[in-house]
């Protein structure tokens, strides 16, 4: 078997050296999947997060990686760049091979979905800390730890088998271990670095309440809507004074267009037991201060909100009126 999954490593000892790392708290994370409808057809996509920033894309219509950032090149420069692109694109077209050898030696059957997720987080006053886990059908297969493949716990027998060929690769043992224990943690400091303001940006959230569909006779559906912090992390939920409500329900956070978040927690409630209920949203860029909106002061909208939409409103009516005048005017002449 012939093991090609880090071909595209061997290079890199060449072009890159050692360089002090930045701390930071965002761990980067490199998400590739493959799709293997048959023996001759596959796809794969991949793309790199730092936290819960996307920095890359890779399509498999493109044989360049994407930037979705100004700071994406991090501290290397354009040939090391340009060399780390070749070789990975040996790394997608030799891990496909690979995947497809793998297949046969286990007699698998098509369809196959793998997951890949590689990257390290830079740890504030300590060393890095690096992964790298392999899932087939969507459920952990393998993983590598310290200096060695080793099957997922609860994997199937074929992860077994695939870890010990891997395994009797040396060299590729190395540098894998180089690669995750020097040249990502490298990479991932330049980031931290470049992309410091975009990272530590705070952006405050504007909060609104609002019923819902009724969930059934004599109950209401309250909603309170978060939306335009930055950065994700954040803390909604509904309170009766000062006890939080366990029947909250929050949805997923969403993002907006503009980069920043948004989300909406509900709460299924009687019609008669809403006096003292709030909505409380905690978020990094308040400073301590939460956002509560109480149900019983009338809270359900926003009075900016509202003055926008009455404004809104009388600026369509006004430009409709003139547009007809001007047109009567126009069809008398």
């Amino acid at each position: 078997m012939r093991c090609k999954l880090f071909l595209l490593l061997w290079g890199l000892p060449q072009v890159w050296g050692s360089s002090k790392v930045p701390q930071g708290n965002f761990p980067f994370r490199c998400l590739q999947s493959l799709s293997f409808a048959s023996s001759s057809w596959t796809r794969t996509d991949a793309s790199a997060w730092l936290g819960d920033l996307q920095t890359h894309s890779w399509s498999n219509d493109s044989e360049d990686i994407r930037f979705l950032q100004p700071w994406s090149q991090s501290n290397f420069s354009d040939p090391q760049w340009e060399e780390l692109q070749r070789l990975f694109r040996v790394y997608r077209s030799s891990l496909i091979r690979d995947i497809q050898d793998f297949i046969k030696i286990l007699h698998s059957t098509y369809p196959i979905e793998v997951q890949v997720s590689a990257g390290c987080e830079v740890q504030p006053g300590s060393a890095s800390e690096s992964f790298f886990h392999g899932a087939l059908q969507g459920k952990d297969f393998l993983s590598f730890q310290g200096t060695s493949w080793k099957p997922a716990p609860g994997a199937p027998l074929g992860a077994q088998v695939v870890s010990e060929v891997l395994n009797q690769d040396q060299g590729t043992l190395e540098i894998v271990q180089w690669l995750l224990n020097d040249i990502c943690p490298q990479f991932v400091g330049g980031l931290l670095e470049a992309g410091k303001s975009e990272l530590e940006k705070q952006v405050k959230p504007e909060a609104w309440l609002s019923s819902g569909p009724s969930p059934g006779p004599g109950r209401l559906l309250l909603v309170c809507h978060v939306s335009g912090f930055y950065p994700k992390p954040v803390w909604v939920m509904w309170m009766r004074g000062e006890q939080e409500q366990p029947d909250s329900q929050q949805g997923d956070i969403l993002p907006n267009s503009d980069g920043t978040w948004r989300l909406r927690v509900t709460l299924d409630v009687a019609a008669g037991e809403v006096a003292d209920l709030s909505c409380r949203v905690r978020h990094s860029s308040l400073g301590g201060q939460d956002i509560i909106l109480s149900w019983a002061d009338g809270g359900r909208t926003p009075v900016g909100l509202i003055v926008l939409a009455v404004l809104v409103t009388l600026g369509l009516i006004v430009g409709l009126i003139l547009w007809f005048k001007k047109r009567s005017f126009y069809q008398g002449l």
